[in-house]
């Protein structure tokens, strides 16, 4: 495992408008990429649907939240939390016991660079265990 690209650690502290989804299987990813970017665009002055920060927390979503639901156990969790600054998502699924792992040596065409591409679109990042669940947060930027 590439300890250095996503750290055990715990996610940042936060308070602020949120937004929450439960995904059980892949079909639903469609509903919370929606809803996500509706949100996003609606809280951030100008983060509209073009925004890259926008496109950015969607495949980052999508990624992780496929990561949760390949390799981890649903229900998937999506909880995306706007501050001051930039925006926390934090992806949680049943599997405490195993963190993420990017691929290492890996030919890119043969997939599973999704972690990697996350961490390139991310100021920061990590994952920790709270109770039951594996939470793999990253944050971005929105100034």
């Amino acid at each position: 495992m590439d300890a250095e690209l996503w750290p055990r650690r715990p996610r940042p502290e936060t308070a602020g408008p949120h937004h929450e989804s439960e995904v059980s299987r892949p079909a639903e990813l469609r509903t919370v990429r929606a809803r996500l970017r509706a949100w996003v665009a609606d809280g951030l002055e100008g983060a509209g649907p073009d925004g890259g920060v926008v496109d950015d927390l969607v495949v980052a979503v999508d990624e992780l939240a496929s990561n949760g639901l390949r390799h981890g156990r649903a229900p998937v969790r999506v909880r995306a939390v706007r501050t001051d600054g930039w925006l926390l998502l934090d992806v949680s699924d049943g599997d405490p016991d195993h963190g993420p792992e990017p691929a290492v040596g890996r030919d890119p065409a043969l997939g599973g660079m999704g972690l990697r591409m996350v961490a390139c679109l991310t100021t920061d990042r990590g994952w920790t265990v709270d109770g039951d669940r594996k939470h793999v947060w990253a944050r971005f930027p929105t100034g």
